[in-house]
């Protein structure tokens, strides 16, 4: 049976994009597939930037009660906290002694963070193999990536094979599903929804503040009785994800014929993630009240997720000479 593997840092509450991005289809897969699942939270990557106990911690309970609100279902997947399977970290020290310095100089992503956070740590520069660690500790056959995560995959592959030509067979070698991401999530601004924009919409705060982020979506200066494109809408892009094909062709409709203003749309939208994704967030706010259920059932997760890793790092210290 083929093995799955998912993560998703914590460093805050998963916004729009990370939810209809990645936690959706992943929860989807989880629970529809024959495979074995793992899906973990990746609070020890998140270290690289958080340096606040008490905002880590937040941070890591509301990723997990974000996924658990979207009815990911612990008992067919492997749900658990990343440090919570200690194997991981050791395995990463035994790639990094495998994979050349000058190959980690070449991520894409430890320049770009260079040039734009404060905090260069030697964390953020061996990020690749802790992630490597990851997805080689469970024997996962199949990694669901974004073009811009690709790179880390393809050094994943890459140590495996060196460890495995060197110290005998010891690694599966995983193969990458490039997620879709011609219809990307759009921000506030227009551009793809991060947080390191300033443009994400969240949707678990008080409805008056959600409308608030809803409002401050940018928008052409067109007036009320002009014809407009809706394709051409930030608004209408991320009602357009949402919404049900009916509800987004008559609003479509209403942008062409002209009529709509831009706050009209904006309100729209916003009762629309109200109705939406209310069982959700009660849900999430639930959990969040409850955090001793989702810290057992991480817990549970973990003992499972670490039955497969020691099997692997097992195997791993028998062929280094340990």
């Amino acid at each position: 049976m083929a093995k799955i593997l998912t993560g998703i840092q914590s460093t805050g509450t998963p916004h729009l994009g990370n939810i209809l991005g990645a936690i959706i289809p992943a929860i989807k897969m989880a629970n529809e597939s024959n495979e074995e699942s793992y899906l973990f939270i990746a609070n020890m990557h998140s270290l690289t930037q958080i340096k606040d106990k008490k905002n880590l911690s937040d941070n890591t309970f509301a990723t997990a009660a974000t996924w658990l609100a979207f009815d990911l279902d612990p008992k067919k997947s492997c749900f658990y906290r990343q440090s919570d399977v200690p194997e991981v970290t050791e395995l990463a020290w035994y790639l990094s002694c495998f994979f050349p310095y000058q190959r980690l100089k070449l991520a894409h992503s430890f320049k770009d963070k260079t040039e734009n956070l404060k905090d260069i740590n030697s964390g953020l520069f061996s990020y690749p193999m802790l992630m490597s660690a990851d997805i080689l500790i469970y024997n996962a056959n199949i990694v669901p990536v974004g073009k811009d995560q690709l790179q880390h995959l393809e050094m994943t592959r890459d140590v495996a094979s060196r460890f495995n030509n060197l110290m005998g067979e010891t690694f599966i070698i995983p193969e990458a599903k490039i997620q879709d991401e011609s219809n990307y999530v759009t921000g506030t601004d227009g551009q793809k929804m991060s947080k390191s924009k300033g443009n994400t919409i969240d949707i678990f705060v008080d409805d008056k503040s959600l409308k608030k982020q809803i409002m401050k979506i940018q928008t052409k200066s067109l007036s009320l009785d002009e014809a407009k494109d809706p394709n051409d809408c930030n608004v209408f892009k991320l009602y357009k994800i949402i919404a049900s094909e009916d509800d987004v062709k008559n609003l479509s409709l209403r942008y062409t014929q002209g009529g709509l203003g831009y706050g009209e749309a904006k309100e729209i939208l916003y009762s629309e993630i109200i109705n939406k994704y209310d069982k959700n967030r009660k849900k999430f706010f639930e959990l969040m009240d409850d955090k001793q259920v989702v810290e057992e059932l991480l817990i549970d997760g973990a003992k499972k997720a670490r039955v497969q890793a020691q099997k692997v790092l097992k195997r791993v210290r028998a062929n280094v000479g340990y």
